[in-house]
Order: structure tokens, then C-alpha cells, then sequence
């Protein structure tokens, strides 16, 4: 099985706060960096959880760019796409309950063109398109190419709907004509992104990811795995992973891993 991602590979800084920010003074955090991105974040787990996983995206032509390939690479991921401009950087701050707010620059990630793609890149079992490459242009368009592609290689495509404040500020109907659009098969979305754009926006299977409280896989109500959680950052992207290779018991299975550590993607020592 070869699992494609599109959208962007970011570099992660992940701080766990030791409790709440002193306005004008210090708290103590532990902080990590690394590789992140939505699109990247699920082929990273994908390929963890032991099948073929390739990212397609335009990352940066400076140092944050060529660590978090190496990093994206290190993992057992192939990589593909262009490279130039100034790659996209996230800061996550990590509650001590293991909650989590992001500051999102996505650098060169959304300057990905439709005539940038290679039709072989996208030659795989399934495409997962991140929603934040539905959010603006040129990477709108290349996203539908994208699809397009792998639809004439039989692939199966699925979208996370992302971040509800990203769609609202964005651009609500465009991102839902973009999701109409594809017509995915499957589409990941948590309850603040379906209220906003809709649970009937397309006929697919609905996967409903709600935490700590679990998942709904079409209908099929499932109880989280019960961990001692650490950092919520990408974990849906590993449920998201997880379902596509293995369904709902490994989805939940690597969302519960994912909790367990600081930072979106496997680290390789961790179980």
C-alpha cells in the first residue's frame, strides 16, 4: 500500500508549558523542534504504522526546510516536490493539560502550482489532501490537480477539513466549493470544522474526531484509548493515518501514541 499526502511540511516548535505565561516575565517550558505539517505529519505515521508513504509539497530552500526534510526523510518517508522560498514554521503552545493553540506562518508551502506536479508522484493507493491546502492559490489548484492525477491511478482520496478559524478566515465558500470540487471518499473533520462547513457537503464517509471523547467512524461510536496525555498536537493526523491503513482500532491506537509524546509526529523510539 503507498499512501500520497499533499499540503505542507512545516517546522514544528512544540513548547509545553509548565503553567500559565507570565505577562512580561518567565515560565518554565519544555520545549522541542521538529518536523510537522499537516500533509507531512500523516505520511510520517503512515509510514510508522508500515506501508508506503510519500509526501507531495513546495518546501523552503533554507535551513528550516532542509532539517525538516531530513527529519520528514529519517522517518521512511519519500519526498517530493520543489524547493525555494523561506519553508513554513509553527509554534504550538502546549498547556499543561495537554491542550493546544498554534501560531501558523506556512511560508512557501501555498506557492505549490498545479504545473509544479510530476503525474508519477501521484501514482499511489491514496491521496489524503490536508485542508489547509484548500485555502488559497496557487496550492488550491494543484490540490484538484493533485486529485485528479491519482483518481486515473484508482486512488482512493480522503480530506481533513483542518482548523475552523483557518476555513472562516479564508474563506468559508471557497473552501467548500474546493472540498465539493474533489468529492472525496472520506473526509476527517472535528466538530467545530463540520459545524462550519457542513456534514452534507459531499456524500463520503464521515469520520468525527472529538479527542479525549473519541471518534465517530461513520456512525460507529468509539470510545479513546485512555492515556496519560502529554500534547494533542497531531494527533488527528495520526487517527487520520491510522484509519487509512488500518481502520478504527489502529486509528485509535496511533492517536493514543501520538498524546503520549511531545510533538505531531512519531518519534522513533517511542514504543
Amino acid at each position: 500500500m503507498l499512501i500520497c499526502t499533499i499540503g505542507d511540511l512545516t517546522l514544528d516548535v512544540v513548547v509545553r508549558l509548565a503553567g500559565p505565561v507570565a505577562a512580561g516575565g518567565d515560565v518554565d517550558a519544555e520545549i522541542r523542534v521538529g518536523p510537522g505539517g499537516q500533509g507531512a505529519n500523516v505520511a510520517a505515521w503512515a509510514a510508522t504504522l508500515g506501508v508506503g508513504a510519500r509526501f507531495v509539497g513546495r518546501t523552503g530552500a533554507d535551513e528550516a526546510g532542509a532539517l525538516a526534510r531530513e527529519k520528514l526523510a529519517a522517518l521512511g518517508v519519500e519526498i517530493a516536490g520543489p524547493v525555494s522560498g523561506r519553508n513554513g514554521t509553527i509554534c504550538s503552545l502546549v498547556s499543561p493539560s495537554g491542550e493546544r493553540s498554534m501560531a501558523s506562518d506556512r511560508g512557501t508551502a501555498r506557492e505549490l502550482a498545479a504545473q509544479d506536479l510530476e503525474p508519477p508522484w501521484l501514482a499511489c493507493d491514496h491521496l489524503h489532501v490536508s485542508g489547509y491546502a484548500l485555502m488559497a492559490e496557487p496550492v488550491r489548484h494543484a490540490a484538484l490537480r493533485a486529485v485528479e492525477i491519482a483518481r486515473m491511478h484508482g486512488a482512493r482520496i480522503s480530506v481533513d477539513l483542518s482548523s475552523w478559524s483557518a476555513i472562516r478566515d479564508s474563506g468559508k465558500e471557497a473552501f467548500r466549493e474546493a472540498v465539493r470540487a474533489i468529492a472525496p471518499d472520506v473526509v476527517f473533520a472535528n466538530e467545530d470544522e463540520e459545524r462550519l462547513v457542513g456534514r452534507s457537503l459531499v456524500d463520503a464517509v464521515g469520520i468525527l474526531k472529538r479527542g479525549a471523547r473519541g471518534c465517530s467512524f461513520d456512525g460507529d461510536e468509539r470510545e479513546a484509548v485512555q492515556v496519560d496525555a502529554v500534547d494533542s498536537t497531531g494527533a488527528g493526523d495520526a487517527l487520520a493515518a491510522g484509519w487509512i491503513v488500518g481502520g478504527p482500532d489502529l486509528a485509535l491506537e496511533a492517536a493514543a501514541r501520538c498524546v503520549r509524546q511531545l510533538g505531531a509526529m512519531p518519534i522513533p523510539s517511542a514504543g
